[in-house]
């Protein structure tokens, strides 16, 4: 019987997990963390993830052939595949802070891996990592093999949050890298075996190793370029009187360009875009590659500008200043259908408000205060390091309020942003809004999901990114 271990019980290892069970119902996976309460939260009925239909796949299957323990040790060391799923932050000090992935983690368990096998393992790299991280590890297993033999194969993860289920059940593809060497392609084998229990077999791409890596950072880099692609024209677009979407629209009809991700928005967000690119920035410079390393940096530095270009417009707007003024923010999660806040924009949108004096009045459906008050007390990197290397929390915040509703949010308010696109702010009652607001009334929207110009009838002076602006912005100057 095929026993799998996938140490770390995140994002990424948790959901894989819960569907390989599923999917080979022959397989025992045990997904392990030193975290005793994630563990007891996968054992509950309260995940600690919300992921559309992850639920009934943990629950169908938890108990039968997918487990979930504290008891790290001894399930790597009854494991014939181990997937390695742990944090890979950025590092926040010594060489290579702010940019350089800290493998601290990866190492513990590489170096726990070795200390407690006494049969021989298929390590997978489940975690983004950098180029070569599997060399690394590699020697690390090798130089303390006792006679154990193992093979390292990297088989990054392509999920989106909000549909990393059906990403899951359904993917583009599976990407699986090893070494070229008999040894190698029999451990490639072993894992694709795995997948092809419900994977067609054209959909499963073998590599070497440091292409399947590269691939990871590659196509998140191709994908956050896109947005910043698209963000930058926006900003052209409200300067000229063009219309974004209908540029974005003529654009993606293109073949060789396609539709997605090719909406304007605040900016983007995630635990993982901004996170590899300035890695793939920092493996540049190690390579003695600057003209690389400065086009990719090109596209974090226009995210950025996008949210302070956003967070100027408000205060423009508002005659210059919003000391003392109630500003609601209606989403804080970095997209809708999920509740991940890492790298959303709405924190960076968040602190230019307050830098301003704002009061401001908090509501995502997903979010808790107490996660809200952490991330905006935390500094650039500090998300992705264990809690209790993170700086504790100073006393929240004092001019921001986190409520359960959109209208308590509002109510009162001078402006409204909009920073995620949850389906439930298309729907609002606008003129109850209106209606509770002080006037002038502002909407800012950063996702572009309402109806502007049903809006403007009610009585809102409405910025949309990208789009023609009001006559009253027109004279507003676009960066403070």
């Amino acid at each position: 019987m095929v026993k799998i271990c996938c140490i770390g019980a995140g994002y990424v290892g948790g959901p894989t997990m819960a569907v390989i069970a599923l999917k080979c119902p022959a397989i025992e996976v045990v997904v392990v963390d030193i975290s005793k309460p994630r563990i007891d939260a996968w054992n509950s009925d309260q995940l600690p993830i919300y992921e559309p239909g992850l639920d009934e796949v943990v629950k169908e299957c938890r108990g039968r052939n997918l487990f979930f323990s504290t008891d790290v040790e001894k399930h790597v060391a009854e494991a014939n595949i181990i997937f390695v799923s742990v944090n890979t932050p950025t590092k926040t000090r010594g060489l290579g802070a702010g940019k350089a992935a800290d493998l601290t983690y990866w190492e513990s368990a590489a170096r726990m891996i070795a200390d407690v096998s006494k049969s021989d393992k298929i390590v997978v790299e489940k975690s983004t990592v950098p180029v070569k991280t599997a060399e690394a590890i590699e020697k690390i297993l090798t130089h303390n093999s006792k006679g154990i033999n193992y093979q390292i194969l990297s088989n990054p993860e392509f999920l989106a949050e909000g549909t990393a289920i059906e990403d899951l059940f359904m993917p583009d593809r599976v990407l699986i890298g090893g070494r070229e060497t008999p040894e190698g392609r029999k451990a490639v084998q072993a894992l694709k075996e795995v997948y092809a229990h419900w994977v067609p077999e054209d959909r499963i791409i073998t590599t070497n190793l440091w292409s399947a890596e590269l691939s990871k950072l590659a196509a998140n880099a191709f994908l956050a370029q896109r947005i910043s692609s698209v963000n930058a024209i926006s900003a052209l677009c409200e300067a000229t009187g063009a219309n974004v979407t209908e540029v974005a629209y003529a654009v993606g009809k293109d073949s060789r360009i396609g539709p997605k991700f090719l909406n304007a928005s605040v900016g983007f967000g995630g635990s993982c875009f901004q996170k590899d690119i300035l890695n793939l920035v920092y493996i540049c410079e190690c390579n003695g590659l600057p003209e690389v390393a400065n086009y990719w940096k090109q596209v974090i530095k226009i995210n950025d500008y996008q949210k302070s270009r956003f967070v100027n417009r408000v205060v423009a707007s508002m005659f210059n200043t919003v000391s003392g003024k109630k500003i609601a923010v209606l989403g804080f999660a970095f997209k809708k259908d999920t509740g991940d806040t890492r790298e959303t924009p709405a924190i960076d949108v968040c602190h230019g408000l307050l830098g301003d004096k704002a009061q401001i009045s908090i509501y995502d459906p997903q979010v808790t205060e107490d996660q809200i008050q952490r991330d905006l007390a935390m500094a650039k990197f500090d998300w992705d390091h264990p809690m209790h290397l993170q700086p504790t929390s100073p006393t929240a915040f004092k001019q921001v309020s986190v409520v359960w509703d959109a209208y308590e949010a509002t109510k009162g308010a001078h402006g409204v942003c909009i920073l995620t696109e949850w389906d439930e702010f298309k729907t609002l009652d606008y003129q109850k809004i209106f209606d509770n607001m002080q006037k002038p009334a502002f909407v800012f929207d950063g996702r572009n999901i309402i109806d502007a110009a049903k809006l403007r009838e009610i009585g809102f002076i409405v910025y949309s990114i990208g789009k023609p602006l009001d006559a009253w912005l027109k004279d507003m100057p676009a960066v403070a």
